[in-house]
């Protein structure tokens, strides 16, 4: 990784991540989870003391050190009720992550960092399930007299629970940020300005696939149209598109395989069902072992199969030899944020097809294949003319092996959310955060306590 090129490394500063999603398999439910895991991970690399506050596995240690990364694993006691992962029981993990965790984080992180010398935090919280933490926090943070060394910014991955967020108390608190140009589009309708701090990738996602593993895969699909698909089984990730996609692919005599990875979702059942309406065989199989030979393991014997869903998750590996391996990489949505998946297809070297929504690093015909409508013929003309010029499709995956690296989690810090931290510390905070390095921060900071009193002062708010 690259490094940062900032001086900040030098001073007590800490980064605080407030996320539901966090590394665990718990934790894991999408996207969320790998920018989280990526972005706190190139943090801690970079030398600054990171702490993720999250809802974690219940059997795990509460608090665990990783070298500059600090996990907090929050609402275990509520988590061992809802064995289902980080949304079972969502609504009570909400409540308690938004009363417990901010004065835990100021008592006894915080106070302690800001009695010293030229001491600072940065939070960053993700999602509307920690709005109510965030303005808590805030309001505590205030009524100790030390907000300006405080840095808070709010993160929305998607517009989920918008209809939930009071905007205005929110903008008073924390500078509200967001993934793509479209999401701030989105954003601003509702008369909120976000800025734009894109998704990044991790250093795994960067790993080449393994050649044998790739090899392998490809001696055992043959000479047929390998299409990939990862997304949650929902009708915005343009399913029913894929299986279209598929149809129209082997009446051109194409010989199509769509391996695809839904999730659990009453979706998926419509998605079959429409492949078996349109005359494609579909076959379920899981992993019988884990990783990639796991992967390679469900490849055998679909000679006559047209779609196969895996019911098993996917390894990173798999997942970069899978993206590698097929001719494309469907991650096209009628409503994408961000795109991650289609980022990680091209770090791994793979054919990304896109939506037009928040795939801001997507060019079509350079980088990748993008799609703006939802005839199955627009991929099939694309597709064509890539085939039919192997060093077009050489260049296209090279040109976006190189898109992705602009994208890595150390590039996004330093050019994307690094020189944004004046905005976010509240009044006074522009000259607070580049005062010289002689200015102190008052001393008696770490003696000030909360109490219970003033924590139900702020929630009866």
């Amino acid at each position: 990784m690259m490094p940062l090129g900032h001086d900040m490394t030098s001073e007590p500063v800490q980064f605080h991540i407030l996320c539901f999603e966090g590394p665990d398999e718990y934790s894991r439910a999408g996207g969320i989870a790998s920018r989280i895991t990526g972005l706190v991970g190139a943090l801690a690399e970079a030398g600054f003391e990171t702490h993720l506050w999250f809802v974690g596995d219940p059997k795990l240690p509460p608090h665990e050190s990783r070298g500059q990364l600090r996990l907090h694993r929050w609402c275990q006691w509520i988590s061992h009720y809802h064995p289902g992962g980080v949304y079972d029981g969502e609504e009570g993990k909400r409540a308690d992550f938004a009363a417990s965790l901010p004065p835990f984080i100021l008592q006894e992180a915080l106070f302690p960092l800001l009695g010293q010398k030229d001491g600072r935090a940065v939070i960053l919280a993700e999602e509307w399930q920690t709005v109510d933490a965030v303005l808590h926090l805030d309001w505590l943070l205030k009524r100790a007299g030390v907000r300006g060394q405080v840095a808070i910014f709010w993160n929305a991955n998607n517009t989920f629970g918008f209809e939930r967020i009071d905007w205005g108390r929110l903008a008073e608190a924390a500078v509200t940020t967001t993934v793509s140009r479209y999401m701030q589009h989105i954003m601003w309708r509702l008369g909120v300005a976000p800025l734009v701090v894109p998704n990044g990738l991790s250093a795994a996602a960067f790993q080449p696939p393994n050649r044998g593993a790739t090899a392998a895969f490809r001696q055992r699909v043959g000479d047929r149209v390998i299409l990939s698909k990862i997304a949650r089984w929902d009708p915005d990730k343009r399913w029913l598109l894929a299986i279209d996609t598929v149809g129209e692919l082997k009446r051109h005599g194409w010989q199509p395989l769509l391996i695809a990875r839904g999730g659990v979702e009453a979706h998926g059942a419509e998605v079959l069902a429409r492949a078996a309406a349109v005359g494609l065989r579909v076959v379920e199989r899981s992993l019988a072992r884990a990783g990639v030979p796991g992967l390679l393991d469900t490849l055998g014997g679909l000679r006559d199969v047209d779609v196969v869903s895996l019911r098993s998750p996917l390894s990173p590996e798999a997942c970069r030899v899978l993206f590698r391996g097929s001719d494309a990489v469907l991650a096209n949505s009628g409503h994408e944020p961000f795109g991650l998946v289609g980022l990680e297809a091209m770090a791994a070297g793979g054919v990304a097809c896109t939506g037009s929504t928040g795939e801001d690093y997507a060019v079509q015909g350079w980088n990748a294949l993008v799609l703006q409508t939802d005839n199955p013929r627009e991929f099939v003309r694309h597709f064509h003319r890539l085939r039919t010029n192997p060093s077009e499709e050489r260049a296209l995956r090279r040109r976006g092996t190189l898109t992705a690296k602009q994208y890595a989690w150390g590039e996004i810090i330093r050019r994307n959310f690094l020189p944004h931290l004046h905005l976010a510390g509240g009044e006074d905070a522009a000259a607070l955060w580049w005062l010289p390095r002689g200015v102190r921060v008052p001393r008696d900071v770490a003696g000030r306590e909360t109490d219970e009193g003033a924590t139900r002062d702020f929630l009866e708010s």
